[in-house]
């Protein structure tokens, strides 16, 4: 059961500067691609130095970094402490519970570089409420919030390495919680595994900050009323791959799917929240049980508001698009991204993309609080020492 906000707000100043003990003392094993023969306890690296990596070529791809974090329990039972080990393969049954019936979920954060030195982590806790929701919807033990942070801010120094210089990039953290006991039958797995790695990224989109350009496919939805769209499950993914896919032959950035019933109202891109700019009314599309309640787009809710913008989540049919100032996206992965034009039964529909933009606005506070630049004063990030 997710914890009362209440608790969830004393934990986070308990975790906001809070340091951890090392448990790489007593491993021995796999070394990865990333790592040389001569891997160092990541201790021993000073603050200013950097794994070998072409930062200026960085993009939204997989590299392996040193080490990541792996933890289990039982079906009936509590996770227990976990252990760093080295980025490696891992083992598991051709029956597991996350192969054959896909039950497993996973979570998505940055760990931010600042132009002193410090390293930051921005909500972690959100990222922690949110797998216990997802977890219970897909009959999952979960790690609980002081676990999962932990496990983050563990990762994270062990790799700090290949976190980014300031404004370089990121090191993306990938939390996972999966079902990896065997099972047969449809049932929930019998063991499950929760682990993190990392890798360091920069922009999502091949476009980088240019705006996108994205098409509405009504053959496909994302999500239905009753489905786990509201929860980070692997299994919301891969059905939207052929859409995507189809898109970006087409030229288009990705995907904005509508509603599964109406087929009116606008939800959300493959990867992403989505909101509408009219004037000073800033608007993004409820949560109702099909949309991802995403930690950038909560943010970006709140620091809107703190700029004097009225917020509205509400249903958007699609035909509000052709009133609206701006679009932008939103997401852990993609940041804040613009929206040049949206592609609707062959009409296409733009946006303003230069002058004052109020995307831009919202960008700068949330990028300026995720890296230092910007006093936190809402207790959002973590530091890692």
């Amino acid at each position: 059961m997710v914890q009362g906000s209440s608790y969830i707000c004393s934990l986070v100043q308990s975790l906001r500067s809070a340091s951890f003990p090392s448990k790489l003392a007593n491993y021995s094993g796999y070394t990865s691609r990333a790592a040389s023969n001569s891997l160092r306890h990541p201790s021993t690296y000073s603050e200013d130095e950097y794994a070998d990596v072409d930062w200026d070529k960085l993009g939204f791809g997989l590299t392996p970094t040193d080490y990541m974090y792996v933890m289990r329990c039982s079906k009936d039972d509590n996770f227990k402490e976990g252990r760093l080990s080295r980025y490696a393969n891992i083992e598991i049954s051709p029956s597991a519970g996350v192969l054959n019936y896909g039950q497993g979920i996973y979570e998505g954060t940055k760990a931010n570089r600042t132009e002193d030195g410090r390293i930051l982590l921005f909500r972690p806790d959100q990222n922690a409420t949110r797998m216990m929701h997802g977890a219970e919807r897909m009959c999952m033990p979960s790690p609980s919030i002081q676990q999962f942070v932990d496990a983050v801010k563990e990762t994270v120094f062990a790799n700090k390495r290949w976190i980014p210089p300031p404004g370089k990039g990121s090191l993306y953290v990938r939390p996972l919680l999966v079902g990896t006991g065997p099972i047969l039958g449809l049932a929930p797995a019998p063991e499950y595994t929760f682990l993190v790695y990392a890798s360091p990224v920069r922009n999502y989109f091949k476009e980088g900050t240019a705006p996108l350009n994205l098409y509405i496919d009504e053959e496909f939805v994302r999500a239905s009323p009753g489905g786990a769209g509201g929860v980070k499950t692997i299994t919301n993914y891969a059905p939207v791959l052929k859409a995507i896919a189809r898109a970006k032959d087409r030229g288009f950035s990705d995907v904005l799917y509508l509603d599964a019933v109406n087929r009116k109202y606008l939800e959300e891109v493959s990867s992403c929240n989505i909101f509408i700019v009219k004037g000073n009314r800033i608007s993004t599309p409820a949560i109702s049980g099909t949309i991802l309640q995403g930690i950038t787009r909560k943010s970006i809710l709140e620091i809107a508001r703190d700029h004097g913008y009225q917020v509205e989540e509400r249903a958007i049919p699609v035909d509000d698009l052709g009133d609206a100032d701006e679009v932008f996206c939103t997401g852990t992965a993609v940041g804040v991204a613009p929206v040049g034009s949206i592609t609707h039964r062959n009409r296409r529909i733009e946006f303003k993309t230069e002058s004052s933009l109020v995307w831009k606005e919202l960008y700068t506070t949330l990028v300026g609080l995720q890296t230092g630049r910007i006093e936190d004063k809402k207790g959002w990030t973590v530091e890692i020492h």
